[in-house]
């Protein structure tokens, strides 16, 4: 039977109007992969970055069975588990990380093209080196979201890259004849980067939030945390990318225990490598989780958060207002949330109804930096 895509849902991702769990360029890819879907044989199918179960349901509708997902976003593996259940495909699929188990002997992989060339140039370099001699990798997107570059980075793992012709604004690039090896030649993944005026080395995986740089918005909050609850014996780094407020706040506070945790598995692979590099390890907690999820009510004195405001391509302050809710929970009484945002975005009303009241502690032409106190 057929999958009924208007059926699936986001949850527990940010939900409402604009913001569907599938699209044309989903029905794309399953479209222009159907007789290879048919070719291969239980477990030979893997599907990457699967927003909401689209890809992976619609192969197992047309009656893929054992296929293997990795979505970088734990909402999004959640809303799979939950999208499967419903259309009666929980036992044909299966969630694993990024890596060899995901990608062994492979025969076909749909993909999602990430917007990062970064992250699509470690997709395909695993690909490459794990999956099956003949596998063949279907990979689209929305048009407005594709670059010739793309094609280029495929072509740099892969013999021939074919491209589809457009529909609905959408389009396919299809790779066949994998690569022993890197065509020019690059660094792998992880990269890292180190930024003496900071003293911190910053580690990334393709597709992180500002790579190994430090973004500008992070960097004015940085300048300023030093006055953060200054006796706090935990904080928090939030939505924490690759790490870098974490361990500096480890470097700077020799007696600070920090947990770091984004929804993210590259994020929360790249934090961890930068805690380590930076020899915090042993004072950094990382996990991939759904915001606070995992810390009890009233357990931290301190959270820092750089919010994220986009939900995939789409603007959209509620991924922001759920970060702020939980932190409201998880500060102790007394305790604060330390936040930088984009001026523009005028947080301020908000964080003073969802955390309590909210001073102003730095801005600048682009960015506001706000401390908000837990009654």
């Amino acid at each position: 039977m057929p999958l009924d895509f208007g059926a699936l849902r986001r949850h527990p991702d940010v939900e409402g109007p604009g913001l569907e769990a599938s699209d044309a360029a989903d029905r794309l890819i399953l479209d222009e992969a159907a007789s290879l879907i048919g070719d291969v044989g239980p477990g030979e199918l893997v599907v990457v970055d699967d927003a909401y179960g689209a890809l992976a349901l619609g192969a197992a509708a047309a009656g893929a069975r054992g296929i293997r997902v990795h979505q970088d976003l734990v909402t999004g593996e959640r809303a799979l588990a939950q999208n499967a259940e419903r259309a009666g495909h929980s036992g044909d699929v299966r969630s694993l990380p990024l890596g060899a188990e995901l990608l062994d002997g492979a025969r076909l992989v749909l993909l999602r093209l990430p917007r990062s060339l970064d992250r699509l140039d470690e997709v395909a370099g695993l690909i490459a080196a794990h999956a099956a001699p003949d596998v063949v990798v279907v990979a689209g997107a929305r048009i407005k979201h594709m670059t010739l570059a793309m094609n280029d980075v495929l072509g740099a793992w892969f013999e021939r890259v074919d491209v589809s012709h457009a529909r609905q604004k959408s389009r396919v690039l299809t790779a066949r004849g994998r690569r022993d090896a890197r065509q020019p030649p690059a660094l792998g993944w992880p990269r890292g980067e180190r930024h003496d005026d900071l003293d911190v080395t910053v580690v990334a995986h393709g597709g992180v939030f500002a790579g190994t740089g430090v973004d500008i918005g992070t960097r004015f909050l940085l300048g300023e945390l030093g006055e953060a609850v200054p006796d706090a014996a935990s904080a928090v780094d939030l939505a924490c990318g690759s790490g870098v407020v974490a361990a500096w706040l480890a470097r700077a506070r020799p007696s600070v225990r920090v947990t770091a945790t984004d929804r993210s598995a590259a994020a929360a692979a790249s934090a961890r490598a930068t805690a380590e590099v930076n020899a915090v390890a042993d004072r950094v907690h990382v996990t991939r989780a759904d915001g606070l999820e995992l810390l009890p009510d009233a357990s931290e004195p301190l959270i820092v958060l750089n919010p994220p405001f986009h939900s995939d391509a789409a603007l959209h302050t509620g991924i922001a207002r759920h970060l702020f809710e939980d932190a409201a929970r998880v500060l102790v009484p007394g305790g604060e949330l330390w936040c930088v945002w984009n001026s523009h975005l005028r947080y301020r009303p908000l964080l003073e109804r969802l955390v309590g009241p909210t001073r102003q502690v730095a801005r600048n032409p682009k960015f506001t930096v706000t401390a908000s106190g837990r009654p």
